[in-house]
């Protein structure tokens, strides 16, 4: 069977080329991390130096106070794929008991108290002494010009702010002077500077002037970052009780021994086989393994139940990734997690028995022997009160967007290749630190305060992130690396991808422009925690009748607009030919990929 054809015209090209190729989710990162590379660069070296530019030019998707997910091979290692851990744990003082001394039932969406020990600077510059090849200093040189002399706003910042302007101006007041100077918000294409974050930067990589290496050097950089000014103004920061989403005020609890313990790593990834491919993920501290879920569940498909463009795929679809969220909720978290009986085929098929060609409005994990399955208070609705714009879900079941994460992906005509999925931190997070630039992230709002659950927060556990790059092996080799934020809906996206291109045989941009969807019927990652039983929300690109028969058959269908849904890049290399291949996504006008 052939999958539903695309047009023969794509927004843009897919790009082709055998000496480098980079995409993200900005056109300034991206070529940030092509300058690299043209400079003799690697892609770790390439991938740090897009990143950092992504913390001044998306803040409001990222920045320096979050974490991130990344997954990369080596050239000299082509088929062992390995994880970037820079997800940080709960603090010593997050624990369920001081949440519920402060009245809150839920974690908050913004506000410091709802922060994790946040990671991802120093992943990055752990890749960076281990992998990359250029010293810091040159690395950084990118970001800190943009953020010293200014770059052109993003219209999409605008928006942002103008959200959370009231909460800035009322209760914010050092984010209303970083990102409201002069009372105002910036226009779209207007310079801004972030001199602050600059001199942060700097300072980070003058405190490796005395060692004698550039391991030294960059090992100084993460300890200054750990322990010295910024891990002091940090901690300074959450002593003074501020608003936070719930609508009340409370302090954070995070400590210098919090960042001082902390390390990122490297670990394993985890993997399946479909149709003659090794998809790698994070482990279940992260939903990647969901994906992995979705696909075992679909390999055992004929293919027409698999193409996305058609009623018969798109419902088969949304019903294996609500059986495989399901699973997420009930028992993924940092903890012992049954993976080799969730991952297996026979699983696999007692949870495909279970699509009926009606859609399912049920919360449903499956049953794993020796394990309780968690289920969350099931919330339909939520009066926000207080702060708003404080969660990351891309599109609310209504369909109006609002936060969101970033990506960057890189590939050298060596053979290293790398993706990661860097976020939190955003500007509406919590209050700017004056003198960083930035501010903490709220990953916290991911765990839940009931006890029982695999992710319940626990002091040192890292909080199940929805952060999860993939990387596509064949016969040993890496083939692809992409990614796309969107919080939970990350790996929704990244399964029509990957049934487009891997059974379908669509080009990369060809399956990152065509239409897709996701859905809504599994709780939420972020604050409030919602659901909607049935939920769909499509492109209306789908088509009308495609759209039509979802809904006879169940789905409770949001039509989200023509161009909404899904930020992938993705980055490809043929082992055989050298040939490299990159493509971004067209929505919003932002993502770009280059390369030659």
């Amino acid at each position: 069977m052939t999958f539903t054809r695309p047009a023969p015209f794509t927004t843009r090209p897919t790009l082709q080329g055998t000496f480098g190729m980079s995409a993200s989710t900005h056109w300034l990162a991206t070529a940030a991390a092509q300058a690299v590379l043209e400079r003799g660069g690697n892609a770790f070296d390439a991938a740090v130096a897009g990143a950092f530019v992504l913390h001044v030019v998306e803040p409001h998707l990222n920045g320096p106070g979050g974490d991130l997910a990344g997954v990369f091979v080596t050239a000299a290692e082509p088929g062992t794929p390995v994880i970037l851990m820079g997800q940080g744990p709960a603090p010593a003082g997050a624990t369920p008991e001081h949440f519920r001394a402060e009245r809150l039932d839920l974690v908050p969406g913004a506000g410091a108290l709802a922060a994790a020990v946040p990671a991802a600077v120093d992943a990055w510059l752990l890749l960076l002494r281990d992998h990359g090849t250029w010293e810091l200093d040159a690395v950084l040189e990118y970001a800190i010009g943009y953020a010293r002399d200014g770059h052109p706003m993003l219209g999409r910042v605008g928006t942002t702010i103008a959200a959370v302007a009231e909460l800035f101006r009322e209760h914010w007041p050092s984010s209303a002077q970083l990102w409201m100077p002069g009372g105002r918000i910036p226009a779209e294409g207007e310079i801004i500077r972030n001199t602050a974050y600059a001199r942060t930067l700097q300072r980070v990589v003058g405190a490796g002037g005395g060692a004698s290496s550039r391991e030294a050097r960059i090992d100084a950089a993460r300890h200054e970052w750990r322990t010295g000014f910024v891990a002091q103004a940090l901690v300074q920061s959450v002593q003074t009780p501020h608003r936070h989403s719930s609508g009340t005020d409370h302090r954070g609890v995070l400590t210098m021994g919090d960042l001082e313990d902390l390390r990122a790593a490297y670990e394993p990834a985890v993997t399946i086989e479909f149709r003659g491919h090794t998809i790698a993920k994070t482990g279940p501290w992260g939903q990647g393994p969901a994906l992995l879920q979705m696909l075992a569940i679909l390999d055992g498909c004929d293919d027409n139940h698999l193409d996305p463009s058609t009623e018969l795929g798109a419902h088969t679809i949304l019903e294996a990734q609500k059986l495989a969220l399901a699973d997420r909720e009930a028992y993924y978290g940092d903890t012992d997690v049954p993976l080799d009986h969730l991952l297996s085929p026979e699983y696999a098929a007692t949870r495909r028995a279970l699509i009926t060609d009606r859609a399912s409005h049920d919360f449903r994990p499956g049953r794993v022997p020796g394990h309780a399955p968690f289920r969350p208070s099931l919330r339909t609705e939520y009066a926000l009160p207080g702060a708003e714009g404080v969660g990351e879900p891309t599109v609310r079941p209504s369909g109006e967007t609002r936060g969101d994460t970033c990506h960057i992906d890189v590939v050298d005509r060596w053979g290293n290749m790398i993706s990661v999925t860097p976020s939190g931190g955003w500007l509406q997070s919590s209050p700017a630190i004056p003198e960083l630039g930035f501010c903490l992230g709220t990953r916290l709002q991911m765990t839940w305060l009931e006890p029982g659950a695999p992710s319940t927060l626990t002091p040192g556990k890292r909080p199940r992130t929805t952060l999860t790059p993939t990387l596509v092996l064949r016969h040993g080799h890496a083939i692809t690396a992409l990614g796309s934020p969107g919080g939970d809906q990350q790996d929704q996206w990244q399964l029509t991808y990957l049934l487009r291109t891997l059974v379908g045989g669509y080009s990369p941009q060809q399956a990152i422009d065509a239409p897709t969807f996701h859905t809504t019927s599994v709780p939420g990652s972020f604050w409030p925690r919602t659901w909607e039983p049935g939920g769909a929300v499509v492109e209306d690109r789908l088509g009308e009748d495609v759209i039509a028969a979802l809904e006879r058959r169940g789905h409770r269908v949001t039509r989200a607009g023509g161009w909404t849904l899904g930020r992938l890049s993705a980055v490809v290399r043929d082992p055989a030919t050298g040939i490299l291949q990159a493509a971004a996504n067209p929505r919003g006008a932002q993502g770009y990929a280059a390369g030659r």
